[in-house]
């Protein structure tokens, strides 16, 4: 099943892609998608229902985050090679693990906001990993078991705070609308193998990032397990796994957002997000 949801932010409905991929209003019967509540059994619950038999959503809607419940948004850095590469930095021999804020969360299609005197802004397409139930130090075998659906998402950083400003990457990475997550929950068992996804980025309708899952340092499953080791994962927790290469700090020179570019990013099988700058 593909959950999105849609609506003025903080008002918005449930629906669903029927197999046309159009879009269907499932509020009636789905109130909310709040995964904390339904964990993985409830969400598998509701994907037994049938799109087709709900209306169609009029219009173009504004498309939110594709669920609720975000109590982590954790991140990994450098896990693809070409990408370290391109930033000057050797691999990691261990998962990098840091948070972005949930305040910085925002819609797939929702304006992504430069910081006031910021230069430094960059993109970054990524695979999220949603948790559908708590993962507390399980093995890499059981690892997917824990896993509710995926996302795209776009990691969004200013590197001027990320990597100049002294301490942790935090800095640089929990903005305000610098976490858009969507347009779909897709899940689980509409990805076999996330290892087999590719991803790409557009600034201005020029190809930045184009990528594969395949070529990850460290795999979902390894990402999974790795993280609960430090922290409990409890449901509706996203994991962004890492980016291709491609990012705007590792051109030459390097080359970052300003207001009115527009930004556009998917992931097969995961759909397109759409943000201008401003």
């Amino acid at each position: 099943m593909k959950w999105f949801r849609f609506g003025p932010e903080g008002h918005e409905r449930i629906g669903a892609l029927d197999a046309s991929g159009q879009l269907r209003d499932l509020s009636a019967d789905v109130p909310d998608l709040h995964l904390p509540s339904l964990g993985l059994d409830g969400l598998r619950r509701l994907s037994k229902l049938k799109p087709e038999a709900y209306p169609l959503v009029p219009g173009k809607p504004r498309l939110g985050v594709p669920y609720t419940g975000i109590s982590k948004f954790v991140a990994i850095g450098l896990n693809y090679a070409d990408h370290a590469a391109e930033a000057g930095l050797p691999l990691p021999k261990e998962p990098i693990v840091f948070l972005k804020a949930t305040t910085c969360i925002s819609g797939p299609d929702d304006p992504v906001l430069l910081p006031p005197g910021s230069v430094k802004t960059d993109w970054e397409v990524e695979l999220g990993v949603v948790i559908g139930r708590t993962a507390r130090h399980v093995s890499e075998g059981e690892a997917l078991s824990y896993v509710a659906g995926y996302s795209v998402v776009n990691d969004v950083s200013e590197r001027e705070y990320q990597i100049e400003r002294g301490g942790t990457w935090d800095k640089g990475k929990g903005c305000d609308t610098f976490g858009p997550i969507g347009p779909y929950l897709v899940t689980s068992d509409e990805v076999p193998d996330p290892q087999a996804l590719d991803l790409w980025l557009d600034v201005n309708d020029v190809r930045r990032q184009s990528g594969s899952t395949a070529t990850m340092i460290f795999g979902v499953a390894q990402i999974v397990s790795y993280v609960s080791r430090f922290m409990t994962l409890l449901p509706g927790d996203i994991i962004c796994t890492g980016t291709p290469p491609g990012v705007g700090m590792g051109m030459k020179p390097p080359r970052f957002l300003k207001p009115g570019d527009v930004m556009r990013l998917g992931i097969t099988g995961l759909g397109e997000q759409r943000q201008v700058v401003k």
